[in-house]
């Protein structure tokens, strides 16, 4: 059986393909959506503040825990230096940091604790630290669902709701599911070397089982998910323009 690519949006060949493929596109602007929907839950949103928390998460999640679990383990074999992963993990995370410093002193001083919990997640969590406490179905739902989406609405109204509660469970809520249909997707991408079976229905119709045939609805559900949410946001932002 041939070997797949590590994902479907793997580009594959090297040099500058795999600094995007490092990036997980998809996945990405996802996770950057419920920044996008945390900001907007406020009464009246500042762009100005909702800018630069999408322009922080890019940096610390898309960049900075990218590099960081692709450094542990190389699960999306790309052939970036490990000096280069690490200090696109070091300028990244601490450049939003500083961001979310400076609107803290210029908004509210209540992300600063926030701040200060996505500092320390990126490389907790991506690196397994902790002997891997953090690093669970649970810990993706709540660092990759619930806790941008908190960030940007205590970022826009110094606060924490009944809605936010709602909303970072539903953020959370749907990360599990990205986090169950991926863990299928990459299990057969990544560590199955082989997929022998078929599926004989009651009519008698029998479908040999592949690696595509497995991947299908996985993947699909995965990219419908993804894209539903980054509809939403646009909705949303449309909404409040």
């Amino acid at each position: 059986m041939s070997r797949p690519a590590p994902a479907f949006y793997a580009l594959g060949g090297g040099g500058v393909r795999d600094y995007v493929t490092l990036l997980h596109p998809p996945y990405t602007a996802w996770h950057l959506s419920y920044v996008v929907v945390g900001a907007c839950l406020a009464t009246v949103v500042d762009w100005w503040v909702l800018g630069l928390t999408v322009l922080a998460f890019a940096l610390a999640m898309g960049i900075g825990a990218h590099a960081l679990d692709e450094l542990n383990g190389r699960p999306l074999r790309t052939s970036i230096p490990s000096r280069v992963l690490v200090a696109l993990a070091v300028v990244s995370v601490a450049a939003a940091a500083a961001i979310g410093i400076a609107v803290a002193f210029a908004e509210t001083l209540w992300i600063l604790p926030l701040v200060a919990a996505g500092a320390a997640l990126v490389p907790v969590y991506n690196l397994e630290l902790l002997g891997g406490r953090i690093h669970t179905d649970v810990g993706f739902g709540l660092a990759w669902g619930a806790f941008p989406l908190v960030t940007a609405y205590v970022a826009q109204t110094g606060a924490f709701r009944a809605e936010t509660a709602f909303a970072a469970a539903w953020a959370t809520l749907l990360s599990l599911a990205q986090r169950r249909l991926s863990h299928q997707a990459r299990r057969l991408r990544r560590r199955t070397a082989d997929v022998d079976g078929r599926l004989v229905l009651e009519d008698g119709t029998v479908e040999p089982l592949t690696r595509e045939t497995l991947l299908e609805a996985p993947e699909a559900a995965l990219r419908l998910l993804g894209a539903s949410t980054v509809v939403l946001a646009a909705g949303l932002l449309a909404l409040r323009v």
